[in-house]
């Protein structure tokens, strides 16, 4: 591997390892990026890490060995992604997003795509809005008066790029955007070179002209299961606080929610009708305590500030 410091040992790591990896996580905090990756992948003989036992290195080595063949090039990762108008960013970097440090295990980068030209904003500039894929028409009002309005009050609005309320999130952004703010930020499962799914598309290109695609995974990448719901964490890290519109009672939009409050974020929920389905994930988390109930704009800017 072509290897020349943190950077591109990070780029790396990401191509090798699932976001989110305690153990990973673990040996880059002690050693170095670098160094973790030499011993991670072999090069470097293993020794006792703190807070790592053996068997869960040697899983992470093995998990290693599965994915590295010796033809890994984190040098034309990074040039694919300057080639897409994009980047990587890792901690220490001018524009890194403070909020993510607040995770567990944070990410060991972001790759990213569009305008980076103002750095992502801070944590009380942004709300992430998410929710079901087949969103109802009442859903779809709600995500896209909040999302307009929030643009129009300066807020990045955080979302997955997906069908239903994120589509709906990232449009009525960009409708809503002012030209001192960035409007909108997609957070993916995959690599940052696809739009996914492929119907945003075109959403996705709109939005790269004043906002950003993220993602800890490298181009080329496609999105899983467990990527999906690791992102959740991203966008909520990004967040000062995390709106669920609409929510089925095991919607992956809960997960997003439950991230947000491990760190402290504000979390808040949509009511909705008793007998929609679709709310009753929102309904589980006010009855829990776990959400506050907003119904307009305002709402939602008085947890930034509070």
């Amino acid at each position: 591997m072509n290897i020349t410091g943190d950077r591109t040992a990070r780029a790396a790591l990401t191509r090798l390892f699932e976001p989110a990896d305690r153990v990973v996580a673990a040996v880059v905090g002690q050693l170095g990026a670098y160094a973790a990756l030499r011993l991670l992948t072999g090069e470097q003989a293993p020794h006792a890490l703190k807070g790592v036992t053996s068997e869960e290195f040697t899983a992470a080595v093995a998990c290693a060995a599965q994915h590295y063949t010796g033809d890994i090039d984190p040098q034309k990762d990074l040039d694919d992604a300057a080639a897409l108008g994009g980047g990587f960013l890792i901690p220490g970097d001018e524009h890194w997003p403070a909020g993510v440090d607040d995770l567990e295990v944070p990410p060991l980068g972001l790759w990213y795509r569009g305008n980076l030209t103002t750095g992502i904003p801070a944590t009380d500039r942004c709300v992430t809005l998410t929710g079901s894929r087949d969103c109802t028409a009442y859903g779809a009002a709600i995500a896209g008066d909040f999302a307009h309005g929030l643009a129009q009050r300066g807020i990045t609005v955080i979302s997955g790029l997906g069908y239903g309320v994120d589509a709906i999130s990232h449009k009525s952004a960009l409708a809503g955007s002012t030209p001192e703010a960035m409007p909108t930020i997609a957070v993916v499962a995959g690599g940052v070179d696809r739009f996914y799914p492929s119907g945003n598309a075109d959403l996705g290109r709109a939005l790269l002209g004043t906002g950003l695609m993220i993602s800890e995974m490298p181009a080329g990448t496609a999105p899983t299961r467990h990527r999906f719901l690791q992102r959740g964490r991203i966008m909520a890290a990004l967040s000062g606080a995390v709106c669920v519109v609409e929510a089925r009672y095991r919607s992956g939009a809960l997960n997003t929610a439950h991230h947000a409050e491990t760190i402290a974020r504000h979390v808040a929920v949509v009511p909705g009708p008793v007998t929609s389905a679709n709310s009753a994930g929102c309904h589980r988390l006010a009855r829990d305590g776990s959400a506050v109930l907003v119904t307009e704009t305002n709402e939602l800017m008085e947890l930034l500030t509070s």
